[in-house]
């Protein structure tokens, strides 16, 4: 459902006036030094490595209309479409960013839940096939969720990485490694 939902809105031209994910990236890369600053040493591997891989997807951020947080409590059945997306943060920008909300739901209420690392690849896979994404580049983008919420964490006093992030980071960093 979350997939299908994405698929009609990265179809939608996106409108003039909207936010870009270009000047959302440039913004989180100008903040990521001062943050790394405050982390440990392996909080501070793990954000600058997203760093890094961000940083290589930002000449190319994408003109497709994005929801930028259409997790599973954003869908909404209704009469007039089977499912409906509500409460999204319009952005134009590269699909692949949209899919963490989609990854980060349901299971990362409670991180040590078994199979989790599967659940997040198969996810990933599912979704990668059914928007017909190159799946590298997808993990990148993705990876630039993490990264926002890292620094907004940081910005209100946390001093490491949340552990659904670092279990998501973890189950993609191998993003062309097959699922079965």
């Amino acid at each position: 459902m979350v997939g299908s939902l994405l698929r009609q809105l990265h179809g939608v031209p996106a409108p003039d006036g909207l936010p870009r994910l270009g000047a959302v990236l440039a913004e989180m890369l100008e903040q990521a030094p001062a943050a790394m600053a405050t982390l440990d040493r392996e909080d501070r591997s793990r954000l600058d490595r997203w760093v890094r891989r961000v940083g290589e997807l930002e000449a190319e951020p994408g003109d497709r209309l994005l929801h930028w947080d259409l997790h599973y409590g954003n869908v909404l059945s209704a009469d007039r479409e089977p499912w409906l997306a509500i409460d999204p943060e319009p952005l134009v920008g590269d699909p692949g960013f949209d899919l963490w909300p989609a990854l980060d739901s349901g299971w990362s209420a409670d991180p040590t839940v078994t199979g989790a690392p599967r659940l997040v690849r198969r996810r990933f896979d599912l979704l990668t096939e059914l928007l017909d994404l190159d799946r590298d580049r997808a993990a990148g983008w993705t990876a630039a969720h993490p990264l926002q919420n890292a620094l907004w964490d940081i910005e209100d006093g946390y001093a490491a990485i949340a552990a659904p992030a670092q279990a998501i980071d973890d189950a993609l960093a191998s993003p062309g490694r097959p699922l079965r």
